[in-house]
């Protein structure tokens, strides 16, 4: 018997869920420089939850907002689309850097990714993970076991430039100084981000980038949804589980996690059929945020990808805000 292809994503969904992202952000941008980002985050929440009951999809939310008990909407075993084929996981950030917005800052976006049912790795309880990313032209050379300024020489010799030509972008965090200081001392420059390593991440893999890896401990869940980018890039996304304190790593080990496991962009997110898009709320290196016009114009630069094809889009986008109104009754966008 043969299997029921129409259970797996076989149209171009990224096409389709840059709607999600991009109501997500128009909502969220309301909210830019106001110094509130649970509000920030809400706003985009209920834009996103509206727009994806329309995609024609069975979705399960596996990276969310949480669990149900602690987010009303996106929660983690959540089910979003309208209930048709194809069975798909899903992993949102309805805005990647709620702090950047709140403040006004760069480099905050809206992003959702989608693979086939069940290909979606599950946290558990490990809310951080060592990461390392970095583009399709070094993916060999990435090792989590090797010294990061090892990995730094081997890509300067790669690019024939010196290591002084590199740059690591990572969180801004105390536990990062110790590889900071190593970095530097190699004689490689530190980028610092204050929150968005998928931004980051996406910086990392691009062409032209003025960042050549992405190296430290950030979230579990922006670590998938990366994967899911890297997979449609060809950049490569290495992650180790990273355990906050005794409890967790205890929770986690009797769960079955393998802690001193180096996960690939293939464990993180299985199979051929994964589809990413992010929209800017805020400007940044990779995505231009949400600008207003005139007579109620606002306008978003987005970035789509699948990996079947290979193909990126980057869309540049003009709303009508009256009409989005009207489409969507109660949204401030």
């Amino acid at each position: 018997m043969q299997p029921d292809q129409s259970i797996k994503p076989d149209r171009n969904l990224a096409l389709e869920l840059v709607r999600v992202t991009e109501a997500a952000a128009l909502a969220a941008a309301r909210h830019i420089g106001r110094g509130d980002k649970e509000a920030a985050d809400q706003a985009a929440v209920d834009a996103m939850r509206q727009v994806l009951d329309t995609v024609a999809m069975d979705g399960v939310v596996v990276i969310g907002e949480g669990e149900k008990d602690e987010a009303p909407m996106l929660y983690n075993g959540e089910h979003v689309g309208d209930g048709t084929p194809p069975l798909v996981d899903v992993a949102v950030d309805p805005v990647e850097g709620t702090r950047l917005t709140a403040m006004g800052m760069p480099s905050a976006l809206t992003v959702i990714a989608l693979s086939e049912r069940g290909a979606m790795f599950d946290p558990g309880p490990c809310v951080y993970m060592e990461k390392l990313a970095g583009g399709a032209d070094i993916v060999d050379l990435l090792d989590l076991e090797r010294p990061l300024t090892e990995t730094l020489a081997l890509v300067a010799e790669r690019r024939g430039a010196s290591i002084r030509d590199l740059t690591v972008v990572m969180l801004d965090r105390p536990r990062h100084h110790e590889q900071m200081a190593a970095v530097r001392a190699a004689g490689a420059r530190v980028r610092l981000i204050v929150d968005g390593d998928v931004s980051a991440c996406l910086l990392a893999a691009s062409e032209n980038s003025p960042v050549d890896i992405l190296w430290g401990i950030g979230g579990t869940p922006e670590g998938v949804i990366s994967a899911a980018a890297m997979k449609c890039l060809g950049g490569q996304l290495l992650g180790r589980l990273w355990p906050r304190d005794d409890d967790e790593r205890e929770r986690a080990v009797a769960a079955g996690y393998e802690l001193g496991r180096v996960l690939t962009k293939d464990d993180l997110v299985k199979g051929n059929h994964v589809f990413f898009a992010a929209t800017g709320v805020t400007d940044g290196d990779v995505l231009q945020g949400v600008r207003y016009g005139r007579g109620g114009v606002a306008t978003t630069e987005s970035l789509v990808m699948r990996t079947r094809s290979g193909t990126v889009r980057r869309i540049s986008a003009r709303h009508d805000r009256a009409k989005l109104r009207e489409l969507n009754a109660g949204f401030d966008i």
